[in-house]
């Protein structure tokens, strides 16, 4: 808008040499929201850098969804990254309490820098660590009730290993590996969901899964293969198969 405004407004010198350096970071492939140091995600604005996964609008697809649900009591957003996910849930469902939970302390940090700005951060509780068992220690008092959650979401890493050095720059060059290498095939977190997800959900609670381009077929397999009912696959804006929601079998789940 202000460039509209004050569309013949000359730039002085060193606005001059300041956006030339900004044009040259983009020529090298550098994302354009890292260049500006931020990005919008459900109509909140998130600061961004090298540390986490920049928000894509197919996660923002998943939470549409999920805001026309009842506000679940507890949810865990597994990999936080920049706590999108996280924040928007704290933001749209401010009943809920929220974990967000995360392997690399400095996405942590950033994280918490968000929800600060988007004023949730009392909501949201944050740990740092590898997988489930990090939500088994530390000294938060509210550790001991934020093991079992009515929802778990995540956009857990899902490309195959061999396939991240043919990814567009933006993505192999900028991104944190760790938040992209699925493993051999990119389903090792699925797998990982498939087996220990269920003993972290309440009854009657459910789990919601980004993932890739022609991965529903064995992801929906993974998980029917550990019990699990399949609800539904989600689309994204393009109409690609993109989110896993499902359920335990409840039966089942009091014989395990």
């Amino acid at each position: 808008m202000k460039l509209y405004l004050n569309f013949d407004r000359v730039l002085s010198p060193a606005e001059t040499d300041a956006l030339r350096e900004l044009v040259k970071r983009r020529g090298l492939r550098e994302p354009l929201q890292h260049i500006i140091g931020s990005t919008s995600f459900c109509g909140l604005e998130f600061s961004v850098n090298r540390h986490a996964l920049i928000p894509r609008l197919e996660t923002e697809k998943g939470w549409q969804w999920l805001g026309g649900r009842p506000a679940a009591s507890a949810a865990l957003d597994f990999g936080t990254g920049t706590g999108c996910i996280a924040i928007a849930l704290a933001a749209k469902c401010p009943a809920a309490k929220i974990t967000a939970l995360d392997l690399s302390a400095d996405a942590l940090r950033l994280a918490q820098e968000n929800a600060a700005k988007n004023n949730v951060a009392e909501q949201i509780q944050f740990v740092q660590g590898d997988g489930f068992a990090a939500l088994d220690s530390g000294p938060d008092p509210r550790a001991e009730s934020a093991r079992s959650f009515d929802l778990i979401i995540s956009n857990p890493p899902y490309i195959a290993s061999d396939e991240i050095a043919s990814l567009e720059p933006e993505v192999r060059d900028f991104d944190p590996r760790k938040a992209l290498d699925g493993g051999v095939d990119g389903l090792d977190f699925y797998r990982l969901f498939a087996a220990h997800a269920r003993s972290r959900l309440k009854a009657g609670g459910k789990i919601m899964l980004e993932f890739g381009d022609g991965q529903a077929g064995a992801i929906q397999a993974i998980f029917r293969d550990q019990k699990w009912i399949v609800e539904a696959v989600l689309e994204d804006y393009s109409q690609r198969a993109r989110i896993l929601l499902a359920r335990v079998d409840q039966t089942l789940n009091e014989s395990w």
